[in-house]
């Protein structure tokens, strides 16, 4: 016969499994659905009753249940976790012209035959954090940052403090039993309105404030302790079914498994719009006006993305380089503003190059505070004749990166400066050199050392070899203590004289070493990236990985063989063989080798060079 404590566990766990379903039914129906059946005060009621039970029989919480968003310490540093399927960025369009040069290179791609039932969603392009989201028989189990699109961070304890996002799909939901696994891509972000009160309420406990809700996104989910993402008004959206086993529906369109989504319980936006092929007019003119209304919208927006519906016609369309054809991001015009050029300062960069940029009184664009801005290249300031003390017109193009548009000649008060490029490097003092018939100007002194800490900075960073804790400030102070000479030098750091400098305790040198351990083993192709060859970015360093075996046999590759692979034109193809040409640089992959860096990979065939 049962005793009286274990009926009292009983009747508690029942009441505490009550509870939960009725939090996460009143949860949906408030967050996702926006029609709450109870009153917030009823609400509040359920959820301080389950709240006590749980304290009470601390054995009978469980980590899916609603009580747990209030976060705890999670670790010291984040997970590796790498996705199902690439998260691949979209190519970029900044106006009709290019939505309708898309929608034609879309119908190029298809077979005739199958262009009758061509059609596109639009939705909104969500300013905030992309993550992705796994679930295994309706359980939230696992929530990654997008990372560099093939593996990001596990910050499952962060997203779990997100109120909107469902840790369990609801039992009655309108698509029926949840699915045995699911993943799907989403945006964490924040509203214009809580975003502004939790900025106030920083400033007046003198606490660090968030330039832009992207910004915020990130840095509350990007936290070692949870509770502190926890206290974050975060929200999210789900715009895109990546994967779907056991389900009950197998969405053949873009638009159909958003409301496959929806009706499971999670949260999709509903400003999106589906258009046929024969309504391209509308749909052009729907992108405008939703630009000119993006600011009435309760989250920011930098754009909107528009799809081809049809999952099978994405299948087919496929992709070009790192960009899916059957996608494209259209940008909305950016913000400008109106500020003071101060200075006009030289920039080197890893090739050589130099680039004049612009000192500026600090001003608010796109909610981000810019002190300095591209000019691109001497004929840049030339030709739109900008002078030191100019009022000069600025904006984020494509909402990132600062550029001066035009001097504003009218104000002018006579104190102005005419700008030129200076006969030498500011750095080295080496001369300056601007060869026929290119727009650029370069240091030609290899040794410079400002080119080898750019390239060494390019080299640690997370698209090339990735070495954790490396970054511009060891870049800058290897460099400066004589430790970096070349690439290869990463990997033959004096660790003994580095221990103990101010900064690097035994700690910090053991996870920096370590780091740098770690990347002897990146593929080929992701050395290759490193190295910084002149149009050598991570899609064409891929291409060239797949049909040399190792770097050994591509330094001899002629310029007329790298041609023959499909994707390498001539001008990559010269420079390739050019750089590899070089004495200097052929020592410095055999440094690469003898220092145990992955110069060579094993394959069982290799890829005939055919275009």
């Amino acid at each position: 016969m049962k005793s009286e404590l274990e009926n009292s566990q009983l009747d508690s766990a029942a009441r505490i499994a009550h509870l939960r379903d009725a939090v996460r039914y009143h949860q949906y129906r408030y967050y996702v659905l926006d029609d709450p059946a109870i009153s917030d005060k009823e609400f509040d009621a359920l959820f301080e009753e389950l709240q006590t039970l749980e304290a009470a029989h601390p054995a009978l919480r469980t980590a899916d249940s609603p009580t747990v968003r209030v976060g705890g310490i999670v670790s010291d540093k984040f997970e590796k976790v790498r996705h199902p399927s690439s998260m691949l960025s979209l190519a970029n369009a900044f106006g009709a012209e290019d939505l309708y040069a898309w929608r034609e290179r879309v119908k190029r791609f298809l077979p005739p035959l199958l262009q009758g039932d061509l059609a596109y969603v639009v939705e909104p392009k969500f300013d905030g954090l992309t993550v992705v989201l796994h679930y295994e028989q309706g359980r939230f189990v696992l929530g990654a940052t997008r990372g560099d699109g093939e593996v990001g961070e596990n910050i499952t304890p962060n997203l779990r403090t997100v109120r909107v996002l469902p840790l369990v799909i609801p039992v009655d939901a309108a698509a029926g039993p949840a699915p045995a696994q699911l993943v799907v891509r989403g945006e964490a972000y924040v509203e214009k309105v809580d975003f502004e009160r939790f900025n106030e309420r920083q400033l007046e406990q003198g606490e660090r404030t968030y330039a832009n809700p992207r910004n915020f996104a990130a840095g509350s989910l990007r936290q070692l302790d949870s509770g502190i993402s926890a206290g974050r008004p975060l929200r999210l959206w789900v715009y895109q079914l990546l994967s779907v086993d056991g389900g009950t529906e197998t969405p053949e369109t873009h638009a159909g498994g958003l409301a496959y989504l929806h009706r499971l319980g999670l949260p999709v936006c509903p400003d999106l719009r589906r258009f046929a092929d024969s309504e391209f007019d509308d749909l052009a003119a729907y992108v405008e006006e939703f630009g000119r209304r993006r600011h009435d919208l309760p989250y920011e927006v930098d754009g909107v993305v528009i799809k081809v519906d049809s999952l099978a016609q994405q299948e087919l369309l496929g992709f070009t380089g790192k960009d899916p054809r059957w996608a494209l991001a259209y940008k909305f015009p950016s913000e400008e503003a109106v500020t003071k050029l101060l200075d006009i300062v030289i920039n080197v960069g890893r090739t050589g190059a130099v680039t004049p940029n612009a000192v500026l009184e600090p001003v608010a664009v796109g909610g981000v505070i810019v002190k300095s801005a591209t000019l691109h290249n001497e004929d840049y300031v030339r030709e739109l004749d900008i002078r030191i003390g100019d009022q000069v017109v600025i904006k984020r193009a494509g909402e990132v990166i600062p550029k001066v548009l035009r001097p504003l000649v009218e104000l002018r008060d006579g104190t102005e400066q005419v700008w030129a490029m200076p006969a030498v490097c500011p750095v080295c003092g080496a001369p300056l050199v601007r060869p026929p018939g290119e727009a650029a100007t370069y240091c030609i002194n290899s040794a410079c050392p400002e080119q080898l800490v750019r390239a060494v900075e390019y080299f640690v960073s997370r698209g090339a070899m990735d070495i954790e804790g490396f970054g511009i400030k060891q870049a800058e102070a290897f460099v400066q203590c004589g430790y970096i000479h070349d690439l290869a030098d990463v990997y033959h750091l004096p660790w003994d004289e580095i221990l103990g400098q101010e900064g690097y305790g035994a700690k910090r040198v053991e996870n920096l070493r370590a780091g740098v351990e770690a990347s002897k083993r990146r593929p080929v192709h992701r050395l290759l990236t490193a190295l910084g060859i002149r149009y050598v970015g991570s899609v064409v360093a891929e291409t060239l990985a797949q049909h040399y075996a190792s770097l050994f046999d591509l330094m001899d590759a002629t310029p007329e063989q790298l041609s023959e692979i499909r994707g390498i034109g001539p001008k990559i193809a010269e420079n390739v063989a050019e750089w590899f040409s070089i004495e200097q640089n052929r020592n410095l992959i055999q440094k690469f080798a003898d220092a145990g860096v992955q110069v060579a990979e094993v394959r069982s065939e290799r890829l005939p060079n055919d275009r």
